[in-house]
């Protein structure tokens, strides 16, 4: 499968920068979305029932549906990924929303992998920033001032995965190896879920990009959002 990725990772990305004239958001990682849609294989990859499983599994849910996979490349040298909550960004009504993080490639602390705030998904939405040196700093602050655990894990090898909540806390440091740290993940969502009225541009923006032809308060169920596990469904 890593092949393929990598295959509709180059044929997808459009940044051509060095890093030193990216911002922090594009210092922290090569983003390229929506690979699915590009390549037979990682449609089977990223549509594949075992993993939507087990997002529904984690979720306590019936059915899943996808909101967009990514691949996310830090580069040697590319820098930490600041403290954020994903969920900040979506249009949704509910807080049944995960996210699949898997290394292509193994992957230790000194390649940035993936930190989390144990716990802080149950207060929902702290503060509606978006990823920057300003999310950073503050949630750095905020972690350390109400005591949450740090989790990292120490290594993962190719294929092990994590996931995580829509609002969790998480964060990644910067890749201070000689190696590309490969990840590609997955977003899933609560079947049923509605869409909000985006309180702010970010939210637009994943409206229009994620949920085309849709309008708040309909179900999110766009072309892009398939159903890829329902309980009790014939495989």
């Amino acid at each position: 499968m890593r092949p393929r990725i990598l295959s509709a990772v180059a044929s997808q990305n459009q940044e051509r920068r060095p890093l030193v004239e990216r911002d922090t958001y594009g210092r922290a990682f090569l983003q390229t979305t929506n690979l699915w849609e590009f390549d037979d294989a990682v449609r089977l990859f990223t549509l594949g029932r075992r993993f939507a499983q087990v997002a529904a599994d984690l979720m306590g849910v019936d059915s899943v549906r996808l909101y967009h996979d990514q691949a996310l490349f830090k580069e040697p040298g590319g820098g930490p990924t600041p403290w954020h909550q994903d969920q900040y960004y979506w249009p949704l009504d509910t807080d049944r929303t995960i996210t699949m993080w898997m290394p292509l490639v193994p992957a230790g602390q000194e390649m940035g992998t993936m930190r989390f705030a144990s716990g802080s998904h149950q207060l929902g939405s702290i503060r509606p920033i978006s990823i920057s040196d300003e999310s950073e700093t503050f949630f750095e602050e905020f972690i350390a001032a109400n005591g949450y655990e740090v989790s990292e894990p120490p290594i993962l090898q190719a294929g092990d995965a994590t996931f995580h909540s829509g609002w969790v806390l998480h964060a990644a440091g910067g890749n201070r190896s000689s190696i590309t740290r490969e990840a590609m993940t997955i977003i899933y969502f609560e079947d049923g879920a509605r869409l909000l009225e985006p309180d702010h541009a970010d939210r637009q923006r994943d409206l229009e990009r994620w949920h085309p032809g849709q309008q708040p308060g309909e179900l999110a169920a766009s072309r892009l959002n398939p159903i890829v596990f329902a309980r009790g469904a014939v495989p």
